[in-house]
């Protein structure tokens, strides 16, 4: 039994080593990135809400889409290219859960620290799902706890092709400033890149504190 203890303090001391030397590597990457000048938007929301299936639609990637808890570990950036030879950065995140615990926190904290360095957090949320209102308010909740509350966000109602007229309506009333996409389908991902354009790249110097988007 002691040398099982052993070994499981030892593996516990290795993985907070590693953890400890991908901070270490992120920062100076988020510090290069920064000394360049490149805007970041970061995706966070609650798990299984589509962050990595819009990620990929709006950067026209590959990036692993699993109907899973944490498919997202591991922090994926991509480039975002615009006219005019403009880019920014987008970062999709590991999902959040209610009540996520201390421990996990501090495990992801590599993968969370990328919020820190954005500039705009992306909430998608999964406006599909019968508990959309406790996922918003549980994101907030960790947002909230992380310190990262007063950072300027935008609500994204993912899977809107997948609501009828009626629940649309309702949503649009509930939300008013948040946009409706369907990242499958690329439906309202157009506006999507019109916000980000006008938000990080028109007003890079001055990153208003609120975002209020059009629903059209």
């Amino acid at each position: 039994l002691e040398t099982d203890r052993r070994k499981i303090r030892e593996r516990m001391a290795r993985i907070r080593k590693d953890l400890e030397r991908l901070r270490r590597q992120r920062a100076f990457t988020r510090d290069r990135r920064s000394r360049q000048g490149i805007p970041l938007a970061a995706l966070v929301g609650y798990t299984n809400a589509g962050k990595s299936t819009l990620l990929n639609t709006l950067t026209r990637s590959e990036v692993l889409v699993e109907n899973k808890l944490f498919a997202t570990l591991d922090p994926t950036t991509r480039r975002l290219r615009f006219p005019a030879e403009k880019e920014l950065i987008l970062a999709d995140t590991v999902g959040f859960i209610r009540n996520l615990p201390k421990e996990l926190m501090d495990a992801f904290r590599a993968t969370l620290e990328e919020l820190e360095a954005a500039h705009l957090l992306l909430h998608v949320a999964d406006a599909s799902h019968p508990d959309l209102l406790q996922q918003i308010s549980a994101v907030e909740t960790i947002l909230s706890e992380m310190e990262l509350d007063r950072m300027p966000r935008l609500l994204i109602l993912n899977k809107w092709d997948q609501l009828e007229v009626p629940a649309r309506a309702e949503l649009a009333d509930a939300f008013p400033h948040a946009l409706p996409v369907a990242a499958k389908t690329g439906e309202g991902c157009k506006a999507l890149l019109e916000q980000l354009e006008m938000r990080l790249l028109h007003q890079a110097a001055t990153i208003v504190t609120e975002i209020s988007p059009s629903l059209n």
